[in-house]
């Protein structure tokens, strides 16, 4: 029995039809349409082994293993890449500064076990309790303040080491967005790295010397985790932003395929888990589902899971080739400043539009109390050491908008004054 019927003759879709993720086009346009999807997940996925120091080929590997892994457990009926997870950055940096990379890789393998276990928990009690403990304004709030703690670490490291190729990778990118329609402006951050590259070796930014070093052919560059009980707090909340990615993402594609989907949200948390799990086993980034990979399937309206199949093998060989790493850590900070200002902007404004979308009413206190402390905490970085765990900015203002939240509702609800007006009015 095959795994997809064609559809139609395979080689076109006609208006207001979708090719679903059970069907599939001819094998050499799926084929076209796989080498796409690789196309839109390239930049961002090499973006994070290159910021937290990890072995880009090998991310790249597991970011194919975890792909064709998700699409096992899924039954082959949720469409998806597995890139690298931005979510993960904060936790990462800030374990390899206060250990090393094996402690780093041992909170992303703990965070991808336990994410496996609470897709487990949903597939037996369902959904609903997420939205109970996470409404929009909460979810909104921990993703927004991952993307604003981000923000200033990259400008030390990274733009301010080269703050004009920094701007001209940033322009790169807002007029590729603002240029281009299609698939080119869905690649618009691959784009912006490209220029703000090419700009950096006429500056005489980049060193070759370990590219001309590399073999062709090779396998990755693996790391081993290792256990660090102190560290672990500051990956917890990226289990909740995980959480609400793989929510969005199953919702998204629901929406777009005219199927209600929710009943996989289950196992598309154990897949991403156990990908992120399996990936940091071997030193590779933590793993989430891709909106730059939705965008593509918006763009071509083809759900098929065989192009997914197809992208993950592909990822799978372009792994193979250290040349292809070392090329890859030659990018210099500058560029990387000028693309990261962009994607943490953005992961913050994901935040913001979940606000918007679950049309959460900033003139209730709680609401404005929960968004406003949760965000300052995180940009501030605060940091609270207790019996030898170190709860940083991104922890500690996820706790604080599920507690200011959940209690300020308790308080309201047992005095009678939970829908007051804000004392705090704008005008």
């Amino acid at each position: 029995m095959s795994l997809w019927t064609l559809h139609g003759n395979g080689y076109s879709v006609a208006p207001g039809e979708i090719v679903r993720p059970e069907e599939r086009l001819a094998w050499p346009v799926t084929i076209g349409i796989g080498a796409q999807h690789v196309i839109a997940m390239f930049g961002a996925t090499f973006l994070v082994p290159l910021i937290t120091g990890f072995p880009p080929t090998t991310t790249l590997l597991f970011s194919g293993i975890g792909t064709l892994l998700f699409l096992v457990i899924t039954k082959n009926r949720m469409p998806s890449y597995l890139g690298s997870s931005f979510a993960f950055i904060a936790p990462i940096t800030a374990s390899t500064q206060a250990d090393s990379m094996g402690a780093a890789l041992g909170g992303v393998l703990v965070t991808g076990l336990l994410l496996a276990l609470l897709g487990l928990l949903v597939t037996r009690v369902g959904t609903a309790w997420i939205s109970a403990l996470m409404p929009p304004v909460v979810m909104g709030t921990i993703v927004a303040l991952i993307g604003l703690n981000l923000v200033p670490t990259t400008y030390e490291d990274n733009f301010s080491k080269a703050p004009v190729t920094a701007v001209v990778t940033l322009l790169a990118v807002i007029l590729c967005t603002a240029l281009f329609k299609g698939l080119l402006g869905r690649v618009s951050v691959l784009v912006g790295v490209i220029v703000g590259y090419l700009f950096a070796v006429a500056r005489g930014e980049v060193v070759f010397d370990a590219v001309a070093a590399a073999p062709w052919i090779g396998l990755p560059e693996f790391h081993h985790p290792t256990l660090n009980l102190g560290l672990l707090p500051i990956f917890l909340p990226v289990i909740l932003v995980l959480l609400a990615e793989n929510v969005g993402h199953v919702t998204s594609v629901g929406l777009m395929t005219g199927k209600n989907l929710d009943h996989m949200v289950g196992r598309t948390l154990t897949a991403d888990g156990l990908a992120t799990a399996l990936s940091a086993t071997f030193g590779g980034s933590p793993t989430t589902t891709y909106g730059e990979n939705i965008g593509v399937m918006s763009a071509t309206r083809v759900y098929s899971t065989a192009a997914y199949w197809v992208a993950g093998i592909v990822a799978i060989l372009l792994s193979m080739s250290p040349k292809v790493g070392a090329a890859i850590f030659t990018i210099p900070p500058g560029v990387l400043g000028g693309v990261t200002f962009v994607l943490y902007g953005l992961i913050a404004i994901v935040g913001f539009r979940m606000w918007v979308d679950g049309k959460v009413d900033f003139s209730r206190p709680k609401n404005q109390i929960t968004a406003g402390v949760g965000l300052a905490i995180a940009i501030a970085n605060l940091e609270w050491n207790l019996g030898g765990f170190s709860f940083t900015g991104i922890a500690l203002g996820t706790v604080a908008a599920l507690l200011i939240y959940h209690g300020m509702t308790w308080i309201g609800r047992f005095t009678g004054t939970d829908d007051r007006p804000s004392p705090i009015q704008g005008g």
